[in-house]
Formats: C-alpha cells, structure tokens, sequence
C-alpha cells in the first residue's frame, strides 16, 4: 500500500497512471477485436455455408471495413455508461488532474479567448463575445482574459459591418483595452492558419487560448474550470470538453443534437477512461497551452500532386497528435456544462459541413505514416479515416446484396435459419444506436439528469422521435457520403465556405437539386425488388425508405410550424431550454433561431480539385 505523501510525487502518480491506462487499452482492445472477429465469422458463415462465391467476398470484406469504428464506438460508449453510473467522480476518474485542480483560487495565468471569422454575422460574433466577456466580468474580475476577433473575411461588405460592430463594441466596454480586431487580407491555411498567425504576432503575452468558432459560446464557470485544470497541470497541451447544441427552433437541429448529446456523453467519457492523456481536439472550444502549441503543432503540408493534397483541412486531429509527440498531454474533460455550439439548421447544411469533414478526414491517409507520432495518434487518425470510409462501404455490401435479390441468384446460404440473420441484424442496430440508447438510459437512472431532460415522459418522447430521426437520416447520410468519396477520386472537392446559421426553410426544389440521387436509387431499388424479390423487400425498406423520402424529410424537418410544435410539446428539449440559464437572455437565443425563409441553397458546391 502506497502512503498519502508519495502518491503526491509527479513520478510515483505517473507511473501509477501509465500503469493504469495500459491495462485499460488492453481490455478495450480485448473487447474491439473480439467483437470484429466474432461479426466477421458470423456474416461469412451466412454468406458461404453453402459454398464460396466472389459476391459474398465482396459482401464480406465491405462489412468488415465497417466494424472498426463500429465496434470501438459501441465498446467506448459502454465504457462510459458503467463509469457515470457506478463511478464517485467520473471527472476524476479520466481526468486526474480536474481533482487538483482549485476552481476558487484567482489564476494569474494570461488567456487569449480567440475568435477566427470568414464572411460570419459580425453581430452574432460580437453578441456572442460579448456576452462572455460580461460573463467572466462578473465571475472572475480579477483574472487575466482577453478577447481576439481574427477575422478571414474576404467580402467587402461584411468586412466593413465587422469594423463597425467591434467599434461599437469596444467603445461601449469598461475595458476596451483587452478587445482586438485584426483581418487577413490573405486566408492562408484557413483557420489553423488565421490562429498560427496570432500565436506569431501575440503569443509571448499569454500562456493559454480558448480557441472559439464563430458559433461557440462558453459559460465564465465553464472557462474558469479549464483554466484551473491547466493552471494545476503543466503536462496538459490541450484541454478539450463536450460541446452541446443551443437550443433551437429548427426542428431538423433540434432532433439532431438532442440524440447527439446523449450519444456523445458516454462516448467521450468511456474514450476517455481508455485514452487517457492521448485523447482527441475537436478544433473549438478547447483550452490550448501557447508555447508548445505554437512550437510543435506546425501542420505538414501534403504534396500538391498526391490525392488531396495540398493544406490540411481538418486540422485538429492532427494537431492533437503533434501536441502529444512533443510529449504534451490532450485531455477530454467529459462535461458538458457550459460549452456549446450552432448545429446546422437544415439536411442539406449539415450535409455540405460533413462533406467538409469527410474531405478533411481523407486526407489522413497521408498522416498514418507521420514520423514521430504515438500509436494511439495513429489510431486515431485511421478511425477518422474509417468514420467516413464505411460509408461506401455499406452501400457496397446493400448494392451486392440487392442486385443479387434483383437477379434471383441466391447469396445467403440456404441451409442458414433465417432467425440467424434478423439476430446479427439485431446486433449490428443495437451496435449503431447503442451510444444514444446508454445516453438515455443513463439519464432515466439517475433522478437529477431526469428533472433536468424534463422527466421520464418527455426524454421517452424525444427517445421515439430521434429514433425515427436516426432510421430516416442514416440511409441519406451514407449514400452521400459514398457518391462523396467516389467523387474525390475524379477530383471532385467541396470549397470551404462560410456556414449556414439561421433556421431556414428547405423548399421542395433545392432538395432535390441535392437529393434526386437518394430519391431515384430508392424508387427504383423498391420497384425492382417488389417485381423481382417480393421476399427481400422487406428486409431492404429500412433502407429504402430513408431514401425515398429524403426530400420530404429535408424539407418537412425545417418547417417552422413543426418546431413549434416540437417546442410546446417538449419533445427533445435539452436541460437549457427547460431551464433556461439566466445569462442566456443577453444571447437573444429565442430571437436568433426564429424560422425563416430563404431560398438560396448551400449544397451543390462542388468544384474541380486544385492546386495551390
């Protein structure tokens, strides 16, 4: 038994926390590999009891592609159900140094809370950063804050409102001598470029920055917190914590990150208890430590004539894997009190930003190879890569399967019960919406996080809503990102622009100027099957019927009246529209997210690769 004192010596504590995470990664490994194997083993005796064929090979080998992610997400998130339902302090648990940490000490380390911008609202910007500085104002006067607007902006006009919100604002302000503005007139490297750029010109005065986005807000308790956690760990680089959605009335974001935040919970905290000081950043809303960041996390350009190359574009995975090769600690702190964000306000927003992302992913094909970096960075990276990529794969797998239906050739063996079949389908959708479903369960189990969700009658009815959410989105989502990724092969890429914020409404032709593809795939998979293989038809609605009702969907999850009646029904409501924070009221949350319409689409921004 080890005494108090030595416990409190840095080695004896690290020791006991490598110890700690190694034996943690293995059994999560365990469980990973175990699970793809048993999967793997189960879909190729269906697929070849009765004898070899190359259609069931390729059946097989695009599943296994899947199970990855698949698996580790499930395991992660189970993890994380046990820990914040049987642990004392999960916090501590994952994140040791958060029980160190001294929350009403008055820190004297300097932090920058910086902003990057590219053809935003300038009033939301501003309104946003100034609510916090009024917030920390009031919790932490004596602190050391200051705010940076780094603004890309490209068009004039915008630009010139930019100029003019920030002068109002600094005139108005008790101390305009902590706010700044400064624009680019050249965006190189993007956003990772805009901050290296600060870091340059003002690193040297401060020890911390609070990267934001533009649709980023974070409580003054929320910022303190992060702060004390540094202030009591030298080893931390990156200190990351949950990010929720505010509340909004468009119905598609409402749904989205209602299911989100619960998945995400326990997901974060059990990828925690395993990652450890190697966990990920998410590129906002993260406590970044300057001088090493600014020092080691130079992101490597890929070679202009290599697939995707040029600047990365997802940037903060990379990052993190940088700030843990120079020996610095990424931390996830698994709360998510007082950090949150916009979500996409439509279908086909959030499509055009995960298609971003999954551009940005690919990429890593390049950085699995990076000199110097951990197995876990690795890992982390090819998962990033998988996320995406199962995508084309499962539509692979249903496109074999459905084409084999169609031409009356047999693909499962006939000797197999068919009860064989529906219990790995059982599995593989417990498996997918298992991280949601522990969220929720965890909320029902305990009495606080039922009262704030509004009580077990109305996280039931947000449960059945975001369940059919899931059921009709998923198809869409997958053969998007699977014509995506065939797409970046022709040199096919999406252009980085600015986000689409405000709720909006989807009119009938800008969904399908986006989704006919969906929409003719599942009309005429359906016909074929029910003249073909009236038996398979069933099996494959699931699927279909995602597909063929994509346009209604996109549009019909951002009508204005539907929100109303998710809102007056509490139907997937969140703690902070039940029980709004005071300070909420300076962010004009119930003004901002009115409905309404507008006609200018945001997908189709496709254009040629090029090189720069």
């Amino acid at each position: 038994m080890l005494s108090s004192d030595l416990l409190h010596q840095p080695d004896i504590r690290a020791n006991l926390d490598a110890r700690q995470l190694f034996w943690r990664r293995c059994a999560i490994t365990l469980l990973v590999i175990s699970s793809i194997g048993l999967l793997a083993f189960w879909m190729g005796y269906l697929l070849f009891a009765d004898g070899f064929s190359v259609a069931g090979l390729i059946m097989l080998t695009a599943f296994m592609v899947t199970l990855p992610y698949l698996a580790l997400t499930f395991w992660s998130s189970v993890v994380g159900f046990f820990v914040l339902r049987f642990s004392r302090d999960p916090v501590a648990l994952v994140l040791p140094a958060a029980a160190r940490a001294d929350m009403n000490a008055t820190s004297r380390s300097r932090t920058a809370i910086v902003m990057p911008t590219r053809n935003e609202d300038p009033a939301e910007v501003i309104r946003r950063l100034g609510a916090m500085a009024s917030w920390l104002d009031t919790d932490a006067p004596d602190e050391h804050y200051e705010f940076f607007i780094l603004s890309d902006t490209q068009d004039a006009a915008i630009a010139r409102q930019e100029e003019e919100a920030f002068a109002a604002w600094q005139e108005g302000a008790i101390r305009p001598e902590r706010l700044h503005y400064r624009r680019r007139t050249s965006n190189e490297g993007f956003k990772a470029g805009n901050v290296r750029e600060f870091m340059e010109r003002h690193g040297d005065r401060f020890d911390f920055m609070l990267v934001l986005d533009s649709d980023s807000v974070m409580s003054a308790h929320a910022i303190r917190r992060l702060v004390s956690i540094m202030d009591a760990d030298n080893n931390i680089g990156i200190l990351q914590p949950l990010i929720v959605g505010l509340p909004s009335a468009s119905p598609f974001a409402r749904i989205f990150q209602y299911g989100m935040r619960h998945g995400m919970r326990v997901f974060a905290t059990g990828s925690a208890w395993w990652q450890g000081d190697e966990g990920p950043y998410w590129g906002h809303n993260a406590l970044i430590r300057i001088a090493p960041f600014r020092d080691h996390c130079h992101l490597p350009r890929i070679p202009d004539n290599r697939f995707l190359g040029g600047q990365i574009l997802s940037h903060d995975q990379v990052e993190a894997v940088l700030m843990r090769r120079a020996g610095y600690e990424c931390r996830v702190i698994p709360l998510e009190d007082g950090s949150f964000e916009d979500n996409p306000p439509t279908l086909p927003d959030f499509l055009a930003r995960d298609l971003r992302w999954c551009q940005g992913n690919m990429q890593y094909v390049h950085l699995l190879g990076l000199s110097g970096a951990r197995l876990i960075g690795r890992q982390q990276l090819l998962f990033a890569i998988l996320m995406y990529l199962g995508a084309p794969c499962w539509m692979l797998f249903l496109g074999v399967g459905l084409g084999h239906a169609i031409t009356g050739a047999p693909l499962f063996a006939g000797s197999i019960d068919p009860l064989l079949g529906l219990a790995l389908f059982g599995v593989m959708m417990t498996m997918t919406f298992g991280p949601k479903l522990l969220g929720m369960i965890d909320v029902l189990s305990d009495k606080a996080k039922r009262t704030a969700f509004g009580g077990t009658g109305t996280v039931l009815k947000g449960a059945g809503f975001d369940l059919l959410f899931g059921f009709l989105a998923g198809p869409v989502l997958a053969l998007t990102h699977a014509l995506f990724i065939i797409g970046l092969f022709f040199g096919r890429t999406v252009q980085w622009t600015a986000q689409q914020r405000q709720g909006r409404m989807v009119g009938v032709m800008e969904a399908l100027q986006n989704l006919w593809p969906h929409t003719l795939l599942g009309v005429g998979a359906t016909l074929a099957l029910a003249w073909s293989a009236p038996n398979v038809l069933p099996w494959a609605l699931p699927v279909l019927i995602g597909m063929m009702l994509a346009v209604p969907f996109a549009c019909f999850t951002t009508h204005a009246a539907f929100g109303r009646w998710l809102e007056r029904n509490r139907c997937c409501a969140t703690p902070e529209e039940i029980a709004p924070p005071p300070s909420f009221g300076r962010l004009g949350i119930a003004d901002r997210n009115q409905t309404a319409v507008v006609t200018k689409p945001v997908m189709g921004e496709m254009a040629p690769a090029t090189t720069s």
